[in-house]
């Protein structure tokens, strides 16, 4: 009688990390569902997905969860359907259902390819998920991935939420891989008898990925000693703690300072803002912009709009991205009825406030 392989270690890890990341699944199924969840595995084909959706479907296999996969094809190279038929096949051939390829167009306008192809493809991943009722989506990121993450956060000068990485969980979305390498992903792939695709812009340095991943990280292990990414993969999560910290007591202090003035805009008030510290006074005015339709604001804009709290030089317009602007209020100019004509920094949306200089309609504010 034959004897079955010896467990490799890295698909016990996999195993174990998987089922760590699907607790509480089963309680969020949508309404209606199956007594078994449905999970969807985003698979390109690749080791990562690839192993992925191997482990995946042992946990259908000991009656977890339903899972199935989704491919997407890009479009931008040639061969990318074949591509994408392949990874559906060896979908397919591990028990995953469904199973579908959806192909989506990658609309470059006003960002780079790399940006403009992952919205295509989060994009076709929400209305997979929406379509088949899905609890959630799993995506194959490593820490390897994690680690380029947090070094091109550095290179680009980011703040604490980019430093974070990848988060675990976010919505739908389940990364459970993010504590395994690159290489037990491919050691899964070959314990399964499974043959991964590799995509070739991993390889091309055009792609500012592609260099931290062949070049300045090897070249960091060799200068500084083994574990760079690791210690990189532990910086983002305890970044991501900081950050969620953060991002709550910003929120809690942004709800207590919002005040709406006539027009629509946001007043908040300057004795308030000098008093916080640095660090929430910035996510409470960059809360404010988003808000009011703007575009994440970049550091130097929002330092700018702290500069209006000095009460030197010019009161504004400070802009702070997608037509929001923020000016400090001057002597004599109400914005709320009946109220202070002073002490508040506005933010304005599309042109309804047009700094210090204008006088204001007197439109009664809608409720």
């Amino acid at each position: 009688m034959a004897r079955r392989p010896r467990l490799l270690p890295a698909v016990g890890t996999a195993r174990n990390l998987l089922a760590a990341g699907l607790e509480g699944i089963a309680d969020e199924a949508p309404t209606g569902s199956p007594t078994l969840p449905l999970v969807l595995v985003a698979c390109s084909g690749g080791p990562d997905s690839l192993a992925l959706a191997a482990v995946a479907a042992h946990a259908a296999h000991t009656g977890r969860c339903r899972v199935g996969a989704v491919v997407v094809d890009h479009g931008l190279q040639p061969g990318s359907a074949d591509v994408a038929a392949r990874a559906a096949e060896a979908a397919r051939g591990l028990g995953l259902d469904p199973v579908e390829v959806r192909t989506v167009a990658v609309d470059r306008t006003g960002m780079g390819p790399e940006a403009a192809a992952r919205t295509a493809r989060y994009s076709a991943l929400d209305d997979a998920a929406a379509a088949h009722g899905a609890a959630a989506v799993l995506l194959g990121h490593t820490l390897d991935d994690q680690a380029e993450q947090v070094m091109l956060g550095l290179a680009r000068g980011s703040g604490t939420r980019s430093l974070a990485g990848m988060p675990g969980r976010r919505g739908l979305y389940l990364r459970p891989f993010l504590e395994l390498r690159r290489a037990d992903t491919e050691a899964i792939c070959a314990f399964y008898g499974l043959e991964p695709w590799h995509d070739p812009t991993n390889e091309d340095r055009a792609f500012a990925r592609s260099r931290v991943r062949r070049e300045v990280l090897p070249f960091l292990e060799d200068q500084l000693g083994p574990g760079i990414a690791q210690a990189l993969a532990r910086t983002a999560r305890i970044l991501g703690q900081d950050a969620d910290l953060l991002e709550q007591l910003s929120s809690e202090a942004y709800a207590g300072l919002r005040t709406e003035g006539d027009d629509g805009e946001i007043l908040l008030p300057e004795d308030a803002l000098r008093a916080l510290p640095a660090a929430l006074r910035q996510r409470v005015l960059a809360l404010a912009a988003l808000d009011l339709g703007a575009f994440q604001p970049s550091s130097e804009r929002l330092r700018a709009a702290e500069s209006l709290l000095d009460r030197r030089g010019s009161a504004g317009p400070v802009q702070l991205g997608g037509k929001v602007s923020v000016h400090r209020q001057v002597r004599g100019r109400a914005v709320l009825r009946g109220d202070a004509s002073y002490g508040n920094l506005v933010l304005s949306s599309n042109g309804s406030n047009n700094g210090p200089g204008v006088q204001q309609s007197r439109r009664p504010t809608q409720e």
